[in-house]
């Protein structure tokens, strides 16, 4: 797992660079005629548009099934990535990133504030993480590890996690933010290889039939049957 992310700092590169683009624009329509590059508005990305990417301030990104971008980036708003849709990556500050049914990103998906989503045999090659949101990761693959803050997460079905799963301290800015403790559940028939670090308080549930790596930080509690107690 690689070394904490600075979210502050990012976010804010992140929306300096939207910015540029809002400025370059000058107005709320498309930019340079690329519908799929807008200021204020959602994108929405058909089957069959060459690849490229996908670029809004204040809207949604909606990427059709069987599609593909290169990458879909907006500030507020969230994404959605068809079924069986393809992206390099997929990045928002203000907003929830679902991954539809067989989707692929060959790169990272991250959300400042969102809750993620990964649906059957979708997949996350590189990193899974936000700050606050719940993360849902059903029958899926993600190959970077899966990073939060504040996030609950709920891993299920034979969902299959690499780089392990690290719930980092909150930094100076971040601190407010910690009201509730996360529920972290690794369901039956789902793998997390990797260790699985807890630098805050959770509720760490692990299915008898769940795979893991070693955990350090949290005491896991163990249950039997589908689903973890309340």
């Amino acid at each position: 797992m690689s070394e904490g992310f600075d979210w502050s700092s990012n976010g804010r590169l992140l929306i300096a660079a939207l910015a540029v683009l809002a400025a370059l624009a000058g107005c709320d329509g498309s930019f340079g005629g690329n519908e799929s590059t807008k200021v204020n508005g959602s994108v929405d990305v058909p089957v069959g548009r060459e690849a490229g990417p996908a670029t809004t301030v204040n809207g949604s990104i909606a990427i059709a099934d069987n599609a593909a971008v290169t990458s879909a980036t907006t500030v507020n708003g969230g994404v959605h990535l068809g079924s069986h849709a393809s992206a390099s990556s997929l990045n928002s500050v203000n907003g929830n990133i679902v991954l539809g049914a067989g989707a692929h990103v060959s790169g990272s998906v991250s959300s400042v504030n969102g809750e993620l989503e990964l649906a059957d045999a979708s997949e996350v090659t590189g990193s899974l993480s936000n700050v606050n949101g719940k993360i849902t990761v059903t029958a899926a693959h993600v190959g970077g590890g899966i990073k939060t803050v504040n996030g609950s997460m709920n891993i299920t079905g034979a969902s299959h996690v690499e780089g392990g799963i690290l719930v980092e301290k909150a930094g100076t800015e971040l601190l407010q933010l910690q009201r509730d403790v996360p529920r972290i559940v690794i369901g039956p028939g789902a793998t997390v290889q990797g260790e699985l670090r807890f630098e805050r308080t959770v509720k760490l549930y692990v299915s008898d039939k769940a795979t893991i790596g070693t955990v350090s930080g949290a005491t896991a509690i163990p249950f039997t049957g589908e689903t973890a107690p309340n």
